[in-house]
């Protein structure tokens, strides 16, 4: 049977993902994802990576035949190419030394009404990541052929074919102008144009893998490779090609990205972190963040269960609070120093996470003025019951729609390798609300406590 393969390259974890024809994963291969101290800074493993994509790939082809290969990756990273490889590692967005260039980057950073990329934490935008290799690293800089975002590095690793894509383009990296596009001002104030691959589709064929990648996973030489898409993108396309508007796709993980289509009050907001990213048309998405799954993981110690109805409760009744920002990235709340108040037994703790993140999401929704449609959970907050039913319970007026698959990433990419088809519309359930008296009174503690 003839399948898709899927290179998921997320931040926390790797995967290598296999669909047929209808969207029906096959077999999946993960690992975690971790990158490398300096020096010169904190950077993409890229090595470690690569292995496991070779590996993974060579598994597959065992048992299927690889028809097409799609990259999907986490935003905020880009990577310099030289005629031989990397001419500087691929700087990880949260290493904190693009802050060291914030007083000259201001000076040539676009207008948000132009770039709608808000500012943000180390290097989430990308422009002021490759300023600061530019500026502080001009010798290895001058080495650099292409700039390649983070799918198209690895759609270049396969097929030695550079390319521009623009939903990585479009991803709050400065470098884009959505409304009137491609590339914004800072682009040509920092003289890199040139440096920038022809802009190709996601859904493009690039070309057929290069003979080493051939010979290391045994896979056909013709195997074709596609352009690539930037992850958040990929888990709003399914939802973009087959769901009426408006709704909200909220894409979780390392970060929760809300994504919302067809409203008609578009609210745009610095201030607030509220940005557009770019969807696979070339079109802008009204979007808002929050670094999610990281702050989860903060509060709940560890603990990935999701927490029982009494769990909720006893933390509701409490009156205990977590409140952002336990990462300082992303979000109305970023310059805000999180804090858990009251006390939380241990056993609790993944309650009192849940019970944040559901509140940082409804929080958004409302900002965004995303007030009806659907609101759909893709990713690792979706097999959290608890969150989906206290979002319910929070946002009565609009139905939380949970997929049965969580791989909406990597099913996302898989579509590109049929299109134009319309996807199968996948199988979802609609959360119940939970039952929790107190919520309200909660809430409003919570957002009394953060004014």
């Amino acid at each position: 049977m003839a399948a898709t393969a899927v290179l998921d390259i997320g931040k926390t974890n790797l995967k290598v993902v296999l669909f047929d024809a209808e969207g029906a994963v096959l077999r999946e291969t993960s690992a975690p994802n971790a990158p490398l101290p300096g020096p010169p800074y904190l950077h993409a493993d890229v090595d470690s990576t690569w292995r496991f994509i070779l590996a993974g790939l060579a598994e597959a082809a065992k048992s299927h035949e690889i028809a097409c290969i799609v990259p999907t990756a986490h935003g905020a990273c880009a990577a310099c190419i030289s005629e031989t490889g990397l001419a500087l590692p691929i700087l990880d967005y949260e290493d904190k030394g693009p802050e060291e260039i914030e007083i000259d980057y201001a000076k040539i950073r676009p207008p948000f009404l132009e770039s709608l990329s808000p500012p943000a934490a180390g290097g989430l935008n990308v422009g002021r990541q490759i300023a600061y290799q530019k500026w502080r690293f001009p010798d290895a800089f001058a080495n650099t052929r292409h700039i390649l975002f983070h799918p198209q590095y690895w759609s270049w690793r396969l097929t030695g074919v550079a390319t521009t894509e623009y939903t990585s383009l479009g991803c709050h990296t400065d470098l884009a102008a959505p409304m009137r596009g491609p590339y914004s001002s800072l682009v040509g104030a920092l003289g890199i144009g040139q440096l920038f691959p022809p802009i190709r589709p996601a859904y493009d064929v690039l070309g057929p893998i290069t003979p080493e990648v051939a010979a290391a996973t045994g896979l056909a030489p013709a195997t074709p490779v596609l352009s690539g898409i930037h992850d958040s993108n990929a888990s709003l396309l399914p939802h973009l090609l087959n769901r009426p508007p408006p709704f909200t796709v909220v894409s979780t993980g390392t970060w929760a990205i809300l994504m919302s289509v067809g409203y008609t009050r578009k609210r745009i907001d610095e201030a607030s972190d509220l940005y557009a990213n770019i969807n696979v048309f070339g079109d802008a998405v009204l979007c808002a963040r929050f670094m999610g799954g990281r702050e989860y993981a903060i509060i709940s110690g560890g603990d990935t269960a999701s927490p029982d109805l009494a769990a909720l409760q006893r933390i509701i009744g409490s009156g205990a609070l977590a409140l952002p920002s336990f990462t300082g990235q992303g979000g109305p709340y970023a310059l805000r120093k999180g804090e858990m108040r009251g006390d939380t037994p241990p056993a609790d703790r993944s309650a009192l996470a849940t019970l944040h993140v559901a509140l940082m999401t409804d929080d958004l929704l409302t900002r965004l003025e995303a007030t009806t449609g659907d609101l759909v959970i893709e990713g690792s907050f979706g097999k959290n019951a608890a969150f989906c039913g206290v979002l319910a319970a929070l946002r009565p007026s609009q139905a939380v729609v949970v997929p049965a698959d969580q791989s909406g990433t990597a099913r996302g990419a898989a579509l590109l390798a049929h299109w134009p088809r319309p996807p199968k519309r996948a199988l979802e359930h609609q959360a119940e609300p939970l039952a929790l008296p107190g919520l309200t009174a909660y809430r409003q503690a919570w957002r009394r406590d953060l004014a």
